[in-house]
């Protein structure tokens, strides 16, 4: 019988986490504290920004457990956080981990999910200096801090897109929302687990080094991943530069995965692409003679699809979509809201 967390208590939790950390994951820093203090500590290295972010995710709000393994659970929180520190073109350097469990909650379990966060964590050389436990009465869930840095006043921000900028996307966005969806058809699917769309919802795979990259350029005017789904981030670009956004419907990349289940879905694949799905691909704005360099530099990383989907607009807080000359429309910026939801 697997024991739980009832059976090992927080502090044979703790021993326990600290042991597997040491084991899998990558070395403390010299100089830095991590595990086994009040606080950890860290020198931020001269010539550097510090990049922090948090996010959490909450049992049966922001994954299925019935759909998702313990090891994915742990890598999909961690990339998330990953992905927020790339949008800005840095790279992870620190964890800090607070999880909330119910206390029969097997420890094995906890394990698979230390193992996924540092399976995301050990690319980068960076690494768990802390966190926190507590018990759960209701539903589990992972609050991770990450802090990054990056070149000191090299950051791209979501703040400086410029009318006449080109649009780029990576990836295919959209089919995290697809494989969501083909989770709760109740379709029974042999490949389920396999599936690419599932896949997609359940591994994402973060654009951290694609950031870096973009941001070593010093080309891209502005950056952000689309966490909250690519009308709703652009939306983020828009409200925050101040400008509008005119995409084109036959320049928005569809996989053949997604075109395929739009179909079994009872939905457009341009309506997958466009509306909220928990990808992580990013949006770069940028002058449209830097997009050959800017694909070149993410084409360096491996065969990353770069698409130029619209440009940036004077039309402030406007996003339109134009599927042929003289026929458009305005698009809501719904996008992924935690309250509405």
């Amino acid at each position: 019988m697997s024991e739980t967390l009832a059976d090992v208590g927080e502090f044979g939790l703790i021993d326990r986490i600290h042991e597997r950390l040491r084991a899998a994951g990558a070395r403390v820093p010299e100089g830095s504290i991590g595990i086994g203090d009040d606080c950890a500590v860290f020198q931020p290295r001269a010539g550097y920004d510090v990049l922090v972010t948090c996010d959490v995710m909450v049992e049966g709000r922001h994954y299925l457990p019935q759909f998702i393994s313990p090891l994915d659970l742990g890598r999909r929180a961690m990339t998330l956080n990953i992905s927020d520190i790339g949008a800005m073109g840095g790279l992870p350097r620190y964890a800090l981990v607070s999880l909330g469990l119910r206390s029969d909650t097997t420890v094995e379990d906890v394990d698979s999910i230390y193992l996924g966060f540092v399976e995301e964590l050990n690319p980068f050389e960076a690494v768990i200096i802390g966190g926190n436990l507590t018990k759960s009465d209701g539903a589990n869930f992972i609050d991770i801090t990450l802090i990054g840095e990056i070149a000191a006043g090299t950051s791209v921000r979501r703040s400086t897109a410029r009318p006449g900028d080109v649009i780029l996307v990576t990836g295919y966005p959209g089919q995290a929302a697809a494989g969501l969806g083909i989770l709760l058809s109740g379709r029974s699917l042999h490949d389920l687990e396999t599936h690419p769309l599932v896949q997609a919802y359940n591994r994402p795979s973060h654009r951290a080094l694609a950031g870096a990259a973009v941001a070593r350029s010093g080309l891209a005017t502005a950056m952000i991943d689309t966490s909250d789904g690519l009308v709703g981030d652009l939306g983020h670009i828009c409200d925050e530069s101040g400008v509008g956004a005119l995409l084109i419907r036959e320049d928005l990349p569809i996989s053949d995965p997604l075109r395929e289940e739009a179909g079994y879905l009872k939905q457009n694949p341009i309506d997958l692409v466009l509306s909220d799905s928990d990808d992580y691909e990013l949006i770069i704005t940028c002058a449209p003679e830097h997009v050959k360099d800017i694909r070149s530099a993410i084409s360096a990383l491996g065969p990353i699809p770069v698409s130029a989907i619209g440009k940036i607009t004077h039309a402030s807080g406007d996003i339109e979509l134009r599927s042929a000359p003289g026929i458009s429309r305005s698009l809501t910026r719904s996008g992924w809201n935690h309250f509405t939801h």
